[in-house]
Order: structure tokens, then sequence, then C-alpha cells
């Protein structure tokens, strides 16, 4: 891998593909804690609304999507060799756990709560507060974490709910909806997920 600084922004050429490191990197780095050699894409949004060790993007880890903790907690911490496509959304209220060589793709949700209250007016004083304040310190989401291991591969469309496991080299199948625990190298699709079969 090798840098050029060019009008701001570091080119990075790995595997022969250039990704651009902009100015904003060094901004994220403000509020999350990025090992230097992660990349952090030109698509890429981070919103840590609390400590930065709160977000954890490990070596070698390529983020192209959206990474968000809440005003009253959150965790989110990636591994070494991962990948994050574009427009996939990682919200944590509690902890979201991503393993070593972890491959998430595009348009992916995982999301560890229920983003807002079940109950309808505390739902819309939520809106208004998030609105006209930002997220709100104190609430109630329902959250569970989620732990995925690692070499999982998620498809595209795929959504991860709140507290479930994704054991170790499981594949989750484009557009499935995880609401229970996989085991390890299997692989699951449909909405629920459903395993179809295992492998190594």
């Amino acid at each position: 891998m090798k840098k050029l600084f060019y009008k701001f922004c570091y080119i990075i050429y790995l595997n022969g593909k250039k990704y651009i490191r902009t100015r904003e990197v060094e901004y994220f780095k403000k509020s999350t804690t990025i090992h230097d050699g992660a990349i952090i894409g030109d698509t890429a949004n981070i919103y840590n609304c609390r400590d930065k060790t709160d977000i954890r993007i490990g070596n070698k880890t390529i983020i192209r999507g959206e990474l968000v903790t809440f005003g009253h907690g959150g965790k989110i911490s990636i591994g070494d060799f991962s990948f994050v496509g574009e427009r996939t959304k990682i919200w944590s209220a509690r902890k979201i756990e991503i393993g070593n060589r972890v491959l998430i793709a595009h348009n992916v949700n995982i999301h560890d709560q229920n983003s807002h209250p079940l109950d309808s007016n505390l739902r819309h004083l939520d809106q208004m507060h998030i609105l006209e304040k930002g997220f709100q310190l104190e609430n109630d989401l329902k959250e569970k974490e989620i732990i995925i291991k690692d070499d999982v591969w998620i498809g595209f469309n795929a959504t991860i709910l709140k507290g479930v496991t994704i054991g170790k080299g499981a594949i989750v199948g484009a557009c499935t909806i995880v609401t229970e625990d996989i085991p390890d190298y299997a692989v699951v699709v449909g909405n629920p997920a459903r395993i179809i079969k295992y492998t190594t």
C-alpha cells in the first residue's frame, strides 16, 4: 500500500484500487477511535454522540457506510480486515460487536434497538427532540446487543435486528431478515432467516 498527498487528500492504492481519505478522516478521528491502517471511504458517515472509544474501527478495515451511536448509549466495534458497504447503516444504543474479516455488503441495516419508543406519544416527543436538539440523553428503546463473529459475510439488503449473535463464518443471504441467533458456518436466507446449509 502506498500513500500520496495531493490537494488535501490522501490517495491510497490498495490491491490496485484507489481509495480517497479526505480531511474528514481527521475530523472523524476527533470522535472515533480509528486505526491508522483503516480506510474511511468518501461515502462514509460517522455520528458518535459519546466518548470516542465508543466507536472503534480496526486495521485495514474499510468503511463506506454509516455508523451511529445514540445520545443515551451505544458502542460499535469493528475488527481488522472488515468491510462495510455503501448505504449500510449500523446504529447502536447498546452494543454492536463486529469481528475480523467480516464482509458487510451495501444497503445492510444492523440495529440493536427499536430506533424510537413504541408508545405513540413518546415516539412523537422523541422525534421532536431529535429534530430540535438531537438524540435524547435518556431513552428506552428496548436495546439488546448484537454480536457478529469473525469471517461472517452479510449480503446486500439484509437486516440484522437486536439481540442476535451471528456465528463464525456464517453467511447471511441477500435480503434476509435476521431475528434469531445463527450458528457457526450456517448459510441463512429468507424472512425470517432459515438455515439452508453449512459451509466450512
